[in-house]
């Protein structure tokens, strides 16, 4: 298994804090998928309005978060190091659970399709086991 810390991520993707949503990247293959974590604690700067009573991560940025590990698998691969992948669509998009202080998300995005800078990712977020979100992500490499 290929594994990354926060160091190395910063070396592939350009997102810093507080927009960096991934904390480790347990597995990987350069171009075919990500298997990353966000490790979601009640500091978090977006609890304080969302919301305030019952925090809950935006859906959002799970998604974002997925769309993250996604480029750490296009942007790991050579030919596409220093380069920024930009979103281009979602495409069937379900919450399905939330996302609240304390859990463990896992993020996979499996690449399922790529042409010249464009590709398509099948992308699922899950917290014990239960999946809270899917989406297919469409990416443009810049």
């Amino acid at each position: 298994m290929n594994h990354l810390d926060i160091i190395q991520i910063k070396e592939i993707i350009p997102h810093r804090h507080p927009f960096l949503l991934l904390d480790y990247i347990e597995d990987y293959e350069p171009g075919q998928y990500a298997v990353g974590y966000k490790c979601v604690s009640y500091r978090e700067e977006f609890f304080a309005g969302h919301f305030p009573e019952e925090p809950v991560m935006p859906g959002v940025l799970t998604v974002e978060a997925l769309a993250q590990a996604g480029a750490v698998a296009i942007l790991s691969m050579e030919e596409n190091r220093g380069k920024t992948a930009y979103f281009g669509g979602i495409k069937n998009c379900r919450f399905r659970g939330k996302v609240v202080p304390g859990d463990k998300v896992r993020l996979e995005t499996k690449i399922i399709k790529q042409k010249g800078p464009l590709g398509i990712g099948e992308a699922v977020a899950s917290v014990d086991g239960k999946v809270v979100v899917s989406a297919e992500l469409t990416f443009m490499i810049g």
